[in-house]
């Protein structure tokens, strides 16, 4: 399947051009399930081929990652709290632990939003979740913008460097990031648990 979905993306990218990629991304970041982190090893490898020009392959990439980001936050900032009020109950999400997340986001949220791209099934809810609890535009833009052209010029130049061998390595690679997401889902669902034990006892 996913030679399959490589072959589409090569012939769409050759047929439309550097607008694929950028619709790829922008759609990828608001959370449709693609392979994003192949999606942009493969792109480098395309590079190393000559297949494709630097410039206008990071820019399509970053700039789609940035919109996909940008709509994420304006949902989150929008809807988020309506989302709360009407069905976070069913999840046992309230205002107050809302209250809590952006506190969260003001003291060390940021750093989420700069590296929870490299997070598999993580990347897309740091900008809903940086919505929701009102960060400022101005520090979204930085470090979620920031995130983005970090991580797509990374996984770029793992394509380009890996050469022949991209795809082992991205796999390698993607294997140990979504070892990561879970380690993390884990830990944060570990520490709320802490902190609920610890308001009953006080």
């Amino acid at each position: 399947m996913f030679e399959a979905l490589i072959h589409w993306i090569t012939h769409w990218i050759k047929v439309h051009g550097y607008g694929v990629i950028f619709g790829l991304f922008a759609v990828g970041i608001i959370g449709v399930p693609l392979p994003n982190d192949w999606l942009l090893a493969y792109l480098g490898h395309l590079i190393y081929k000559g297949t494709l020009f630097l410039i206008p392959t990071v820019t399509a990439a970053v700039l789609g990652c940035i919109c996909g980001a940008t709509f994420n936050y304006a949902l989150g900032r929008t809807l988020g709290l309506y989302l709360v009020k009407k069905f976070g109950s069913f999840v046992r999400l309230t205002p107050e632990k809302v209250d809590k997340m952006h506190a969260w986001f003001e003291h060390s949220g940021r750093w989420g939003l700069l590296f929870g791209y490299f997070l598999p099934g993580v990347r897309h809810l740091t900008v809903l979740a940086a919505g929701t609890s009102k960060m400022a535009f101005t520090e979204f833009a930085f470090f979620g913008y920031g995130g983005a052209f970090i991580w797509s010029c990374t996984f770029i130049s793992l394509g380009y460097f890996f050469a022949e061998e991209w795809s082992k390595q991205t796999k390698n690679i993607h294997h140990i990031l979504e070892i990561s997401s879970v380690a993390v889902i884990v830990l944060f669902a570990f520490y709320l648990l802490w902190k609920k034990g610890k308001q009953k006892k006080v």
